[in-house]
């Protein structure tokens, strides 16, 4: 069994249905609620790290000063080849850590379920191979990603925020959208120039579509930070084959 560091940055953003799928594929989660003042670990000891949404910048540390801890735990984890998945603002940061550029209020906002086109690049990726074409995936932004990290992989875009998948090196993914979030967590969102009831409608008929594919990532995830977990208990160094 592996255990997953979870880093929580605002009240109501939690891990949601991703939480609900690691545990169910075996992984025990630690919910770090950095919001509140919970103190980050000063090294990575666990066998994934999973960086959750918020309101910030990844260098906005006078508002949120958890996140230069945060930002070292990324870089560990792309050091040691410790499986990492960021969301939203955790995509940016691994995008800012490995050395590409986040840029705030930028472009034009993304909110409620957007069509995802993944890219040909996708097909070699660990979590996003073999995925349909367009997949739809719930946005709540106006920050992102304008640079990413040389030697990144672009795995999927959208017209408005082409950045919105990618990974670095084998076992370091961030993405734009929020893949644990249910239509009914978007009734509490408001973005000017949105129409609330529309965008919760447009995302309960995306669901069927969407769920089964963010279950599948989240599951192919699972398989890696349990595969993780394996290795280091049967001794084997970190990044080994």
């Amino acid at each position: 069994m592996g255990d997953v560091l979870i880093v929580q940055n605002s009240r109501s953003g939690g891990p949601g249905r991703v939480g609900d799928w690691l545990e169910e594929a075996g992984l025990r989660l630690e919910v770090v609620l950095a919001h509140e003042g919970a103190a980050l670990p000063d090294r990575l000891g666990h066998d994934a790290m999973i960086m959750l949404g918020g309101g910030y910048l990844p260098g906005d540390d006078d508002r949120a000063p958890w996140l230069a801890g945060a930002r070292r735990l990324a870089g560990q984890a792309l050091a040691e080849g410790v499986p990492f998945l960021g969301i939203c603002l955790g995509g940016q940061l691994l995008a800012e850590v490995a050395g590409g550029e986040v840029t705030g209020d930028t472009g034009a906002p993304e909110n409620g379920s957007i069509p995802l086109t993944i890219r040909p690049e996708a097909a070699g990726d660990p979590l996003f191979h073999g995925l349909p074409a367009v997949v739809p995936a719930i946005e709540h932004h106006k920050d992102a990603i304008t640079r990413l990290p040389g030697g990144a992989v672009w795995l999927a875009e959208t017209e408005q925020c082409p950045y919105q998948a990618f990974r670095v090196g084998e076992q370091a993914w961030g993405v734009q959208f929020h893949p644990e979030v249910l239509p009914a967590r978007i009734r509490a969102w408001r973005a000017e120039g949105f129409d609330p009831a529309e965008v919760y409608a447009r995302a309960v008929a995306d669901e069927p579509v969407s769920t089964p594919v963010w279950h599948l990532v989240t599951t192919r995830f699972a398989a890696l930070v349990t595969a993780r977990a394996s290795s280091r208990g049967d001794g084997v160094t970190a990044g080994a084959s």
